[in-house]
């Protein structure tokens, strides 16, 4: 349940509130990471088509908004694909184009205000998105997760990442803590969730980095090393992804 100071509502039963929704941009993330050619032609056209999958939480008092959950039906294969955020969004795509709505549901993109973070709003989103699948039919959600602190540990594999505990037991990684408290399962690894490939001149925009030796690259932001090849003028960024799985009967 929302606190008192909190409303959280679909875009479809709030479409007036579909502008405020724009207004949620992370100065964290790396500006390299909104270069995902799959994302860019395919996700706002999504989520536009699947309003009721997308909750925004807004201030009563203020009326800005506070956070947001994107989900979107999609057709699941044999498990969760390997191919994590993007083959959702191709997936969702193909359902689209088929006339059809895609049994499965995903979580892709979760965003907390900035100065309102640390005061358990993740952790309101996440059952917010768990009780809404549920109520649209949906008996498990899954999330190809983001883990907010693995590009401070780029060395370490995901899977490696997400088995890391503190003392508690709990989970290293805050978004991994949020997940695993509301229910959710570390079920697989997605190993290329999102695939980022540019010219040099490209990174070197986005990282400040000069991008001019043959390998990986660390970059700020990054889970992983960006995969440089100065010779053909371009570098590949594929990034892991952990999937979760939330089983969503009894809710």
């Amino acid at each position: 349940m929302a606190p008192h100071w909190l409303e959280v509502t679909t875009l479809s039963q709030r479409p007036d509130r579909v502008p405020l929704a724009g207004q949620l941009e992370d100065p964290a993330v790396a500006p390299f990471l909104y270069q995902d050619p799959v994302s860019a032609a395919l996700f706002l056209d999504l989520v536009g088509r699947h309003p009721e999958y997308t909750l925004l939480a807004v201030e009563r008092k203020t009326g800005r908004p506070a956070a947001m959950v994107c989900t979107l039906p999609f057709t699941e294969t044999g498990g969760p694909p390997p191919g994590g955020y993007d083959a959702v969004l191709l997936s969702a795509a193909a359902d689209t184009l088929a006339g059809r709505k895609g049994a499965s549901v995903s979580a892709l993109f979760a965003t907390v205000r900035t100065d309102l973070r640390g005061r358990g709003v993740s952790a309101l989103m996440v059952d917010a998105a768990r009780r809404n699948a549920a109520g649209l039919g949906h008996t498990e959600l899954l999330a190809p997760v983001r883990p907010t602190h693995k590009h401070e540990h780029v060395g370490m594999s995901m899977a490696e990442y997400v088995a890391w505990r503190r003392p508690d037991g709990t989970a290293a990684d805050p978004w991994i803590r949020v997940h695993e408290r509301a229910g959710g399962r570390f079920v697989a690894v997605a190993p290329h969730s999102m695939t980022i490939t540019a010219g040099l001149a490209g990174w070197r925009e986005w990282t400040g980095l000069p991008f001019d030796t043959a390998g990986p690259v660390v970059v700020p932001g990054g889970a992983v090393p960006v995969l440089c090849d100065p010779d053909r003028d371009v570098a590949t960024y594929v990034e892991p992804n952990a999937w979760f799985a939330h089983d969503l009967r009894g809710l």
